[in-house]
């Protein structure tokens, strides 16, 4: 059983399960995550719901492997909010907007169990499991949890049979409470290795091949999340954005890389599109997650607050920097984590909106071999610490 959030539209958790499926090989794998859902048509999975898999399964010797993602952190209020439809979202929100105690009955009623960490399995759920592993995942902000999430996701990580984390600081974390991590990147770092020539077939049609030719000299892939979306900070980034684009001449694609709640919102680009003047824009409507890996690929720079975003520019040997709030409170705990265990020294981590235009002319001036072969020596560190998982399920 492959688990994860793979049941909401974000986009590397689209993208795990296809790097677990591919590198295990073969199988007859079950997708999981805390809700049944479809998202084939996003390139995703058909994704079976957790609470009645482990009723069905409970006497059986399942492999049970937690694939990516920041599951160590979210928390049941959080998980089962991006598990509803934007409008259902509002509503819940602003219901238990004045009773935030009730919050947690709530999240506990719609998910069908009572976890305070449900992306993290306790093998109570699975007695019989063969194995539960952790593939990779993330914890960066566990420190910050409340004890009683944080006592729980140690204890589950206690029990499992093998765990491996995508950054040192979550690494150092869980060293720090007794707990013995291996540390190997992110599943994303596979996709240009793995899924290469199927992305750039997705670059060769449709409103791939239009950007293209919309933007002869090139294109910056621009993505952030909703919580950018105050007047005044949209109004930093499209005069960042102009900054840039007067002295480097390149296009801007806005993208959605999630559409879950608490992700990205479109309004937010049409906003920020709305007070540009020097850049010519286009907005990338595909939810796609092949045609957003095309679309990143294609570009000459990856600008945004999405980690996955940052790591499938990285996949691809391309400059990329993420995008912080300048608050500190608000800086992005994982994207940083990650890029200081992986990044190249030279390449900025993260920068406030009003540094963009900077930090895009930085970026840009990376040396090519230098990204490529962080590129090659990502792909290597992944299979080397894959391959006892690999080990541990006896396949071929």
């Amino acid at each position: 059983m492959l688990f994860g959030a793979f049941d909401r539209h974000n986009f590397g958790d689209l993208l795990f399960p296809h790097v677990a499926a591919r590198l295990f090989g073969h199988g007859d794998f079950i997708f999981a995550g805390l809700a049944a859902r479809d998202l084939r048509a996003w390139g995703g999975h058909r994704v079976e719901a957790l609470a009645p898999l482990a009723a069905r399964l409970r006497e059986r010797a399942v492999n049970l492997v937690h694939v990516g993602g920041e599951v160590l952190t979210c928390d049941a209020w959080e998980a089962a909010v991006m598990l509803l439809t934007p409008d259902e979202a509002q509503q819940t929100i602003a219901r238990f907007a004045t009773s935030p105690g009730e919050r947690l009955a709530w999240a506990r009623a719609a998910l069908g169990h009572a976890a305070l960490a449900p992306y993290a399995v306790s093998r109570d759920m699975f007695p019989h499991a063969a194995s539960v592993i952790y593939d990779a995942v993330g914890g960066a902000g566990l420190d910050a949890c409340a004890p009683a999430l944080r006592a729980e996701v140690l204890a589950k990580l206690g029990a499992a049979d093998d765990i491996s984390v995508r950054d040192a600081r979550t690494q150092s974390q869980l060293e720090s409470a007794g707990i013995a991590a291996r540390l190997f990147p992110d599943p994303a770092v596979m996709v240009a290795d793995l899924f290469g020539a199927h992305i750039r077939q997705h670059a060769q049609r449709g409103e791939l091949l239009a950007l293209s030719r919309a933007f002869p000299r090139g294109y910056i892939a621009v993505q952030f999340s909703a919580d950018f979306g105050d007047d005044a900070t949209l109004g930093q980034i499209a005069a960042q954005l102009d900054r840039y684009a007067k002295r480097g001449g390149l296009g801007v694609v806005f993208f959605r890389a999630g559409a879950a709640p608490w992700h990205d919102d479109v309004a937010c680009y049409e906003r920020t599109a709305g007070r540009m003047h020097a850049a010519p824009v286009k907005l990338f409507r595909s939810l796609n997650v092949w045609d957003i890996c095309a679309l990143i690929a294609a570009s000459r720079l990856y600008l945004g607050s999405s980690l996955h975003g940052r790591i499938v520019a990285m996949a691809f040997a391309l400059p990329r920097v993420n995008l912080r709030h300048s608050a500190p409170a608000a800086q992005p705990a994982k994207q940083a984590a990650f890029a200081a265990t992986w990044d190249d020294a030279v390449s900025p981590a993260a920068v406030d909106v009003d540094d963009i235009a900077d930090g895009i002319a930085h970026a840009l001036a990376a040396d090519p071999a230098r990204l490529r072969r962080t590129a090659r020596e990502l792909v290597i560190r992944y299979r080397r610490g894959f391959a006892p998982i690999r080990a541990a399920l006896a396949l071929p």
